[in-house]
């Protein structure tokens, strides 16, 4: 059979997986300034022929919208409401800041126009404003979208430029959410569709697939007409990896903990992988579907720095790729929290992260000692410091996806992965009361494997506004049903064997929706509304009204592999510790652990692109497939 890659770039390293077919092999590269050249080192690498089914997660999006770099942007909407995109809604980004900004408008003022049915008006304003792109998003069109798709049409003829239309980005209603997201597809397609056009040329792979913010796999030439639906592309990656295991182990609720260089994304999943939700991203709305992943910049490469109250803080600010820890002894000069594990011998010195990247502890301890001098702290004593204001801004993380939504985390097992995950999970899962934490195999590369179990989907939205006791409920489902079979067909020229239907209830009267299952019985959708409706708030109405507001619907295919094909990854070998940590800490090989093996804490357990560190009283076992257990 062809070679599946998986190729996964994040802000500082690029990932790669490989599936001969029988064998599952894992490595890391420097992500570069244009992603397409570590993305073409990484397949050249892996040997990529044309035979060969390409995977891609990409932070192309996500990096052209926090660095402003999308397009020059107009919006054609309904005559009024051309302000409506910056009025926004009356909730603020932090209650109690007075100071906070909200994220900036992408459209310009004077290249907003109202349109009132007056087409070559319309034209000419655009004409003489000359964007390269543009949002058409009329404020009805979620009932009829017939006008809106046609003013897109004979725009992007007359004008040859790409147009996004809200009708087919974001089609539910509430029109500032519509017409918010349809501008931030816009601004960013000629960014995304540029960069996949660039890679579709230069690599030689036959079949060419990139995740979406879904979970899902969309073909290149269809991607690019979606840019906004990729905005979270490697960490959807990660979340069905997770998904995965979680049901191999029996777990009904997982939390996955991805800690890599940049950033940190930790997501809720209760039985399989979570329906998309619609999510924003760095204070923009973006309503497009979306796994509920929360980011937060803390990671590897997270510079610590004293703000001007004398305090210790850590992030948002990375070291990135280049020049990277100081650790790495590639001029960094600043310290990070991967700096920090050095120090505290958490990393070993003698490491060579991902098989070539020789540490430098004498570096790690000077980057340090500026920051330490300043609080007048011993490096020692500030590296900790690091670990713990890391670990505070990371747990809040964890609680906002569990706690906050009225879960109790001690119900879940914690997966960690990414380069440093393991660095970290056991002392969060103490902090947070979980008992047991997954550290899979290819912990290190975990998003790009999680790319492999992804399936090729599609989705399909509408509003439909249904009273409870409707007779119009089973035509709605089937509707959409087919409404997304056909999307499916059109993206992937082939028939999805899997469909699964979302429902978005509320009672009457109420402003927001909960999302459940979409079944074609109201007894049933009811039953699982007011569930939903007490997990979340803690009380029902028994008797009160219920709507259906939406109805979403994903229709799948078949994934490249299952977590059934991982066990081959298993290791074998003669355990015993292989050296010292520099804190006296053994040091014990992954490859060299074989199944049923135990190792008390406090311990370390080194593989090539990651570490774990096991805290005292920590005990970790190793299951069939190479996952690590660890319990306490």
């Amino acid at each position: 059979m062809p070679a599946t890659v998986g190729v996964d770039v994040g802000g500082t390293f690029t990932d790669v997986v490989v599936f001969d077919g029988e064998l599952i092999t894992g490595h890391k590269l420097p992500t570069t300034a244009d992603q397409s050249i570590a993305v073409a080192a990484a397949l050249e690498e892996a040997g990529v022929d044309v035979g060969t089914i390409f995977l891609h997660g990409t932070t192309a999006g996500t990096n052209a919208l926090l660095e402003g770099r999308g397009a020059k942007c107009a919006l054609v909407t309904s005559s009024g409401f051309e302000d409506l995109i910056e009025i926004g809604r009356q909730a603020r980004p932090s209650l109690y800041d007075s100071f906070v900004d909200r994220a900036p408008v992408l459209v310009p003022r004077p290249l907003r126009i109202g349109y009132d049915g007056d087409f070559e008006a319309v034209r000419l304003l655009l004409a003489d404003a000359a964007p390269e792109v543009v949002a058409v998003a009329l404020v009805r069109s979620y009932s009829d979208p017939t006008e809106e798709l046609a003013l897109a049409r004979r725009l992007a003829s007359e004008l040859d430029i790409p147009v996004s239309a809200g009708a087919v980005v974001s089609p539910a209603f509430r029109e500032y959410e519509r017409i918010a997201t349809t501008v931030l597809n816009a601004f960013l397609t000629p960014e995304v569709a540029g960069y996949l056009e660039r890679l579709d040329r230069t690599i030689a792979a036959g079949q060419r697939l990139v995740m979406t913010s879904s979970g899902g796999l969309l073909p290149f030439d269809s991607a690019g007409k979606y840019a906004g639906r990729l905005v979270l592309s490697g960490p959807a990656a990660g979340v069905v990896a997770a998904s995965a295991i979680g049901r191999a182990k029996g777990h009904e609720s997982v939390i996955s903990f991805d800690m890599g260089g940049t950033s940190t994304d930790v997501c809720r999943i209760e039985g399989r992988a979570p329906g998309a939700s619609r999510r924003g991203v760095a204070g923009w709305v973006n309503r497009v579907p979306s796994l509920p992943v929360s980011t937060i910049g803390a990671g590897g490469g997270s510079l610590a720095w004293v703000d001007q109250g004398g305090a210790l803080r850590v992030g948002p600010h990375s070291a990135g790729a280049d020049p990277g820890p100081a650790a790495y002894g590639l001029g960094g000069e600043r310290a990070t929290v991967t700096d920090a594990n050095v120090i505290l011998g958490r990393i070993p010195a003698d490491t060579a992260l991902g098989g070539s990247v020789a540490l430098d502890v004498g570096a790690a301890r000077r980057a340090a000692l500026e920051l330490a001098l300043t609080l007048s702290l011993d490096v020692e004593t500030l590296a900790a410091g690091i670990i713990d204001v890391v670990d505070t801004h990371m747990e809040r993380a964890l609680r906002a996806v569990s706690v906050e939504e009225g879960v109790d985390p001690r119900d879940s097992v914690l997966v960690a992965f990414g380069g440093a995950g393991g660095l970290h999970a056991s002392r969060l899962a103490r902090r947070i009361g979980i008992r047991t934490t997954l550290i899979p195999p290819l912990s290190g590369v975990f998003s790009a494997l999680g790319l492999l179990l992804a399936s090729p989907s599609s989705d399909a939205e509408r509003t439909v506004m249904l009273e409870e006791g409707s007779s119009g409920l089973p035509a709605a489902a089937r509707s959409i049903a087919n409404e997304a079979a056909g999307v499916f067909a059109r993206d992937h020229g082939a028939r999805g064997g899997v469909e699964v239907g979302t429902a978005e209830i509320r009672y009457v009267g109420q402003s927001h929706e909960l999302a459940v299952e979409l079944t074609p019985d109201w007894a049933e959708l009811r039953t699982e509304f007011e569930a939903a409706h007490r997990s979340r708030f803690g009380f029902v109405r028994p008797g009160e009204p219920i709507e259906l507001v939406n109805v979403r619907a994903q229709v799948s295919g078949t994934p490249p592999i299952s977590w059934d094909d991982v066990p081959g990854l298993r290791a074998s070998g003669k355990p015993q510790p292989t050296r010292a940590a520099s804190s006296q800490v053994p040091v014990w090989e992954r490859q060299d652990l074989p199944p049923g093996f135990e190792i008390t804490g406090p311990a370390i357990v080194m593989e090539r692109d990651s570490a774990v560190w096991l805290e005292p009283g920590d005990r970790l076992s190793v299951h069939d497939d190479g996952t690590l257990e660890i319990v306490w």
